[in-house]
């Protein structure tokens, strides 16, 4: 158990909260008071994310002595506050908006819910989840498309069936937004080169696929050189924010559990 991480994360949560207004009191006076309060349900939710805790019964069994809750009341708490998760999130990227970068990324990674053998009988995420190709093969799940500056800052993403059009997608993306945006081949269109430009403030930057006979400037090529960064959010997100999970039972933990991992690797 690592009780430094979670109070780290219980000062970050309490900060953020405090600023943005969000831990008011839920309760009446005369009411029922919370099982267990926002910026805990938060803290636990951040916590398993950046800790060794791949799953939530084992962050309720670090805390079981002082939560004093069963279990069920403990998920359903943290997988409640998600959408308070979100409303964080989105002020983070709006703020970050202000300082970016002239030069954004934007790419998009598969989000596998379960194995592919045991797709024709899952059902928690079934009618949002398709069948989608990724570099690594086929994959049942959704899709995950995200705009960041060079320096790291998240700007904005958007989460689709696998099956949804790239193009239109990249567009979403960049909406409100002004800058070279880089996408690499899988975003090839000249309409969407048209769509995007507007002169002196907006412009894409499509890397051109191998066989494709395109002049390309030194400027250019060190801009198609940034792309590896957004490659590494995204293994970041998988391998150490717990991205992926296919051990939810519900349609809120799964978005909770993508919520979060995304909001735990904003505040590392």
């Amino acid at each position: 158990m690592t009780p430094e991480i979670f109070q780290n994360l219980r000062h970050i949560v309490t900060y953020l909260g405090n600023k943005l207004k969000l831990f008011d009191s839920e309760a009446s006076k005369n009411g029922r008071p919370l099982a267990i309060k926002k910026e805990d349900a938060l803290t636990f939710a951040l916590y398993q994310h950046r800790s060794t805790r791949g799953t939530k019964i084992s962050v309720y069994r670090d805390y079981v002595k002082t939560l004093k809750c069963s279990y069920n009341t403990f998920v359903v708490s943290v997988n409640r506050y998600a959408l308070l998760a979100l409303h964080i999130l989105f002020c983070l990227m709006r703020m970050y908006r202000a300082d970016a970068h002239l030069i954004k990324l934007i790419d998009a990674t598969d989000i596998p819910v379960c194995l592919n053998k045991n797709a024709k009988h899952h059902r928690t995420v079934r009618g949002l989840a398709g069948w989608g190709h990724s570099g690594k093969g086929f994959y049942f799940g959704l899709k995950l498309t995200l705009c960041r500056d060079v320096e790291g800052r998240w700007l904005s993403f958007f989460l689709s069936p696998p099956r949804t059009n790239d193009r239109r997608l990249f567009k979403k993306v960049a909406d409100n937004m002004n800058g070279i945006f880089v996408g690499d081949a899988g975003y090839v269109s000249k309409e969407l080169e048209k769509e995007m430009y507007i002169e002196g403030k907006r412009i894409a930057l499509i890397k051109p696929r191998k066989k494709m006979r395109k002049l390309a400037t030194a400027f250019q090529n060190a801009i198609y050189d940034t792309r590896f960064r957004i490659e590494f959010d995204f293994r970041n997100l998988k391998l150490f924010h717990g991205l992926e999970n296919h051990f939810v039972r519900s349609l809120n933990g799964a978005f909770a559990n993508i919520i979060f991992s995304m909001l735990s690797f904003v505040l590392a």
